[in-house]
């Protein structure tokens, strides 16, 4: 069996999806469709910068989307690959989530990109630049983050924002609290915390103003029923009614990403393959997960002439 899996923000970078666009012309509608239903020139920021444009959260979450779907898009018009045909499930990390609902064809791509970007300035807004923060804890396990994030709280908001893999768990909340959670991280016997160089705490209760903004666009929003299920980031199981979509992907705002959780039940779901598409992080994450597991990382022209031969 084979899941399909979407990158969440961070895996932007300047330049992307120039080769793909310049290669093929599928490629280039799709990133001309992005920019049409933002009236923005978005396209334009993911080649050519400046970095500090393409970071705002804004800007990332629907270029990180434009950029895996746009791989999809090629699969699919050049490659003949129909998605329900090669994959049993899809999933992604955060904003990923939403990238495996236009895949699966829950969400069109023009619903997709303004979701995105709303829910990028929502989250934004929530909480004022420098009250928040989110730190990475390496060498840390789900039980280690939370006693961590518990001792640090002192009446302030820390808690686990993603768990990623076995090794790599996420805290969010207050500055102050995830600021005193990385230097206690030696006491509760974990390697490293690393303050990440984010603008808001996402995944924990300070982005409930965020939550309360994509309850009322997603209450707009047509969903339909998505080709293959997609395992839902806050419940780690996979989902495919329209209204439970919206519920969960409301609850994702606030709500842990249970991503070493959803790769692992995936695999004992019968998953094998998992295929990344418009991005290389998720599938470190996965072997550390499920080291059994054939990963395939598709990206460039290259990339996606090999998994069509291997399919």
């Amino acid at each position: 069996m084979r899941a399909f899996i979407f990158p969440g923000q961070g895996s932007q970078s300047v330049g992307m999806g120039k080769a793909l666009a310049d290669a093929s012309p599928h490629a280039k509608q799709l990133f001309q469709e992005v920019d049409d239903a933002l009236s923005q020139h978005l396209f334009r920021i993911m080649v050519e910068g400046p970095e500090s444009d393409l970071t705002l959260t804004e800007n990332a979450q629907p270029a990180i989307m434009a950029n895996a779907i746009a791989t999809l898009r090629v699969l699919e018009k050049e490659g003949g690959l129909r998605l329900a045909d090669k994959g049993d499930y899809v999933a992604g990390h955060s904003l990923g989530e939403y990238t495996a609902l236009c895949a699966a064809e829950a969400f069109d791509v023009a619903t997709t990109a303004r979701l995105l970007k709303l829910r990028g300035q929502a989250m934004q807004a929530a909480v004022p630049v420098g009250d928040g923060a989110m730190a990475a804890l390496l060498g840390a396990d789900i039980e280690k983050a939370q006693a961590l994030a518990d001792a640090a709280a002192e009446g302030e908001v820390c808690t686990v924002a993603n768990d990623n893999d076995p090794t790599q768990v996420v805290i969010s909340g207050h500055r102050g609290a995830v600021e005193r959670a990385v230097a206690l991280v030696k006491d509760h016997g974990i390697k490293r915390g690393v303050l990440l160089p984010v603008s808001a705490p996402f995944h924990c209760p300070l982005m409930q103003p965020a939550a309360d903004a994509m309850e009322e666009a997603l209450g707009k929003a047509a969903i339909g029923a998505p080709l293959l299920p997609v395992y839902a980031n806050v419940l780690a199981a996979p989902i495919a009614a329209p209204d439970d979509i919206r519920q969960r992907l409301v609850e994702q705002v606030t709500g842990r990403v249970r991503w070493r959780e959803s790769v692992a039940a995936m695999w004992d779901a019968g998953v094998t393959e998992f295929v990344e598409l418009g991005g290389k992080v998720l599938g470190p994450m996965v072997k550390r997960i499920a080291p059994d597991a054939t990963v395939r990382s598709i990206v460039t022209m290259d990339d996606i002439e090999a998994a069509l031969a291997a399919f």
